[in-house]
């Protein structure tokens, strides 16, 4: 913690300081109950990238020519990698890195048709919309649209956590996951110029409520409580409502709807 920092937070309660938009630079400064969100909120984000870089991973060679195969393989490497820079935050908290990287089989998924809560499934802290396999390249591509909007928006809030090495890593990540969704846009534009617009629509049908679930539930008492901790700023409702307008957009640009 720097001087200025730790005079802050003499100064005043924690709980306070946090709330007030204080930040934490290092594991030894942050509370128990801070760490523990904060361990949860970053496994969260590396089981999703290791989840959604394995699942996709299958989409490479379901791709229609060597452009789309060469964007997913870029996709696949850097979801690996952004996970990689966020376990390496949470080994400085004493995760053993090579056991979790084998604790969960990334790629395994539940049938498309499953009803799934959005919370954990057993040990996995995936988000639950990468729990449903992919359907093809029109799927992946219309999955990968949504899913990276939704990923945009929810990086511009992590990148403002109130622990320093992760809000930066966020904002490093964050260039490169908008890109992954450009990625996705071009490939759509090239699938509903051509003979494939019925199945980008059912597509978008199937994966519209399941990325709207990753936001989390309305009204949420946790959210309360991050926000308390600085962990969180902007409720899920508001999130939510931010993908939905720029996915309405999005879509639309391509003669799709929500």
């Amino acid at each position: 913690m720097t001087r200025e920092e730790t005079a802050a937070a003499g100064a005043m309660p924690m709980a306070d300081y946090l709330a007030r938009g204080g930040v934490l630079t290092a594991p030894g400064n942050v509370p128990p109950r801070v760490r523990a969100e904060l361990l949860r909120l970053m496994s969260s984000f590396v089981d999703s990238e290791l989840a959604g870089s394995a699942g996709f991973a299958d989409a490479i060679n379901r791709a229609p020519g060597i452009k789309e195969r060469i964007a997913a393989s870029r996709i696949v490497l850097e979801k690996a990698d952004h996970a990689e820079r966020v376990l390496v935050l949470m080994a400085e908290f004493g995760t053993d890195t090579g056991r979790y990287e084998r604790a969960h089989d990334w790629s395994a998924r539940v049938p498309r048709d499953t009803e799934i809560a959005a919370a954990r499934q057993g040990g996995d802290a995936r988000l639950s919309v990468f729990h449903y396999p992919l359907e093809g390249w029109t799927d992946a591509v219309v999955m990968n649209v949504l899913m990276g909007l939704a990923t945009c928006v929810q990086l511009e809030e992590a990148a403002r956590v109130a622990y320093q090495p992760l809000a930066d890593a966020m904002r490093g990540i964050a260039p490169r996951e908008r890109r992954h969704m450009e990625l996705g846009l071009e490939g759509l534009g090239r699938i509903t110029a051509g003979e494939g617009t019925d199945a980008a629509q059912a597509a978008v049908r199937y994966w519209w409520p399941r990325v709207a679930a990753s936001f989390g539930p309305a009204g949420s008492d946790r959210f309360e409580r991050l926000r308390a901790m600085g962990l969180r700023h902007e409720p899920n409702e508001a999130l939510r409502a931010r993908w939905e307008a720029a996915a309405r957009a999005a879509l639309a640009g391509h003669g799709l709807a929500a």
